[in-house]
């Protein structure tokens, strides 16, 4: 009878290891699929969070990133290349599912985007684009032809004749050299333009406030001025005003707040709307692909609009 009950004792026993055996190892493929199913981390490593747009820009992507279940961890550059790529960095050896990266610096952001590739990390630019490296697929409006936008709303509000500025963005990075390119497409076909002043402001207001005020210095004559971006446009508004200039044609773009305002009380004549929200979401829904290595559309446009007073 012991022996019988001591049989039992270990069958039992046998049955009750068995049961809490599994058939996938701890550090397995299929156990690491089966936790990717449980939601997916991806990392967002953007130019600054001083420009309302790129604020703009990630509240669309959390947004988006909250419905769809995913982890949004985001890195800021404060407009500083080698801080980016040490945030890029710092999201590969957090081992991130997707990174998006609105570079500061399109040639300088190569280094880390290959160091993502290397990771076997899907790379997706948003808004600038990257000059090196993988990228899966590039979310932006088109730079060309909203510089090309705001060049022809330019030449139709001076009469295709006088002296131009031009504010560039920050020097290298994708945004500013499209843009430039798509307003000089159109500019430099008029014989009656003459653009007398093109230099960089960084896409910042400050910035943008000096160096108009040292280029009215030399030269009041000025009937038009393009700012690569809004806050450029915002700054070089005030020194215009400072100088007591009146009909300056001002137009910027990116269509912030404090632009979109500025154009409604008849200050600035127009700025490019390229809707940063819709990018920062559509760049967390092609990332949610490219982790369920579902195929993603190498360009994804988000349509331009230019805003004039209503």
């Amino acid at each position: 009878m012991k022996k019988l009950a001591k049989g039992l004792g270990i069958g039992l026993l046998g049955i009750s290891l068995l049961a809490g055996c599994t058939t996938q190892a701890p550090g397995s493929k299929e156990a690491a699929t089966t936790a990717k199913k449980e939601g997916i981390t991806v990392g967002l490593a953007v130019s600054t969070q001083s420009n309302p747009f790129f604020v703009t820009l990630k509240d669309g992507a959390e947004k988006a990133a909250k419905e769809n279940n995913i982890k949004l961890v985001t890195v800021d550059a404060q407009d500083d290349p080698a801080k980016q790529i040490s945030g890029i960095e710092d999201l590969i050896q957090q081992k991130v599912d997707v990174i998006l990266v609105n570079p500061t610096d399109s040639s300088a952001i190569t280094a880390a985007v290959k160091s993502a590739n290397n990771a076997h990390i899907p790379v997706i630019t948003v808004d600038r684009s990257a000059d090196g490296g993988e990228v899966v697929s590039h979310v932006a409006s088109d730079n060309k032809a909203g510089g090309k936008m705001a060049g022809e709303y330019i030449l139709q509000k001076i009469g295709k004749t006088g002296n131009v500025v031009e504010l560039e963005g920050i020097p290298g990075s994708s945004a500013a050299r499209e843009r430039g390119e798509g307003f000089h497409s159109v500019m430099d076909k008029e014989s009656g333009i003459k653009v007398v002043a093109k230099q960089p402001a960084d896409f910042d207001r400050a910035k943008g406030l000096s160096v108009m005020e040292n280029i009215l210095q030399g030269n009041k004559d000025i009937k038009a001025v393009f700012a690569h971006n809004d806050e450029m446009a915002l700054g070089a508004l005030k020194a215009i005003e400072a100088a007591g200039l009146k009909d300056v044609v001002v137009v910027g773009f990116d269509a912030t707040d404090d632009a979109v305002k500025a154009v409604n009380d008849g200050k600035m004549n127009a700025t490019v709307a390229q809707k940063p929200e819709l990018i920062g979401k559509y760049a967390v829904e092609a990332a949610k692909k490219a982790a369920a290595g579902e195929k993603v559309e190498k360009s994804i446009p988000v349509e331009l609009e230019l805003i004039t007073k209503k």
